[in-house]
C-alpha cells in the first residue's frame, strides 16, 4: 500500500512535475513528500584563484538563496492544496545526487519522475539510481501528456522469471490487485530445461491468481524486434494504461548502466512504467 509518495523536481523545473504528483498522492491518500535538488558549480581552477574564488562563492550563495525561495514556493503551492506533505531542499555536487535521493526515498513507498525531471540529463539517471539502487523502492515513470494512477484498469507486465521482473511483481501487486486485466507479456519465452515447466509463466500467473489478481499470460515471438518495442506494441494492442518491468542494469564503483530494456523503455515511454529493482 502506498503511503508515501516521492516528488523529485529540480530548483529551475516548472511545477509540472509537482502536480503529477500531487494528483497522485492525492488518488492515494497518501503523505506526498518533495525534495528540490539544485546542483552546485564545481570550484574553479585559474591562476587568478583568489579573483575566481570570490565570484564563485558569490555564486554559490545566490544558488542556495535561490533554492531556499523555491523551497518556500512549494510549500506555498502544498498549503493550498490541504495534503499532508512535506519539502525539502539539497544544494550538493551532481556526483551526491545518487545518495542523497536516496537517503530520501528510504522513507518513501514510491518515487514518481514526471516529463519535466525526465528531460533533465543532469537530474534523471542520477535520481532514477537513488531510488532504484540506493533505496530500492519502485519508480512510477510520466511521460509527457499522461496523468499517473496508483489505480489503473489494464496493465502489462513485462517478464522474464528473473530476480528483477519477480520484484517489480511484488512492489506492483497493490496496483495489480485492483487493476480489471492484466497481461503478463513474456518475449520469446522458454520452458525450462529440466521439463518440470510446460508452460512459461504458468507460474506467475498462478501466483498472482492466489492474490486475487485477474491475469493471462501472453507469449509473445519478437520477430526480430527489441524486447522493448514488443512490450510497447503489446501495451497498444491490449490498450493497458501502465507498463509494469523490472529496472535491469549493472554497477561498476559508482557508476551505472542501465541495462538495454530498461533504457529503452525511459527513453520512449509513451505511456506510465512502473520500475522497481
Amino acid at each position: 500500500m502506498i503511503k508515501t509518495v516521492l516528488s523529485v523536481i529540480g530548483v529551475d523545473h516548472s511545477d509540472g512535475d509537482l502536480i503529477l504528483a500531487i494528483e497522485l498522492a492525492r488518488e492515494a491518500e497518501a503523505h506526498l513528500a518533495v525534495l528540490v535538488l539544485a546542483i552546485s558549480a564545481p570550484p574553479p581552477a585559474s591562476e587568478y584563484a583568489a579573483v575566481v574564488n570570490a565570484a564563485w562563492l558569490e555564486e554559490r550563495q545566490e544558488d542556495i538563496e535561490r533554492l531556499r525561495e523555491r523551497v518556500e514556493e512549494v510549500k506555498a503551492l502544498l498549503a493550498v492544496t490541504q495534503l499532508s506533505a512535506d519539502v525539502g531542499g539539497e544544494y550538493l555536487d551532481r556526483a551526491w545526487i545518487d545518495e542523497a535521493v536516496g537517503h530520501r526515498a528510504r522513507c518513501a513507498d514510491l518515487t514518481v519522475i514526471g516529463p519535466v525531471l525526465a528531460a533533465d540529463d543532469n537530474l534523471r539517471t542520477p535520481v532514477l539510481k537513488g531510488a532504484l539502487y540506493q533505496a530500492q523502492i519502485p519508480v512510477l515513470f510520466v511521460p509527457d501528456g499522461k496523468r499517473p494512477t496508483v489505480r489503473p484498469k489494464r496493465v502489462l507486465v513485462g517478464w522474464d522469471g528473473g530476480l528483477e521482473a519477480s520484484r517489480a511483481v511484488h512492489e506492483a501487486l497493490p496496483l495489480l490487485a485492483g487493476a480489471e486485466e492484466v497481461h503478463i507479456a513474456m518475449v520469446d519465452p522458454r520452458g525450462r530445461e529440466d521439463g518440470l515447466q510446460i508452460e512459461p509463466g504458468a507460474d506467475i500467473a498462478a501466483y498472482l491468481a492466489r492474490h486475487g489478481v485477474k491475469a493471462v499470460v501472453d507469449r509473445l515471438p519478437s520477430g526480430g524486434q527489441p524486447v522493448a518495442d514488443a512490450l510497447r506494441t503489446h501495451a497498444v494492442d491490449t490498450a493497458a494504461d501502465m507498463i509494469v518491468i523490472g529496472a535491469y542494469g549493472h554497477s561498476r564503483l559508482r557508476d551505472l548502466i542501465f541495462g538495454g530494456v530498461t533504457r529503452s523503455m525511459i527513453g520512449n515511454a509513451d505511456l506510465p512504467v512502473f520500475m522497481a529493482r
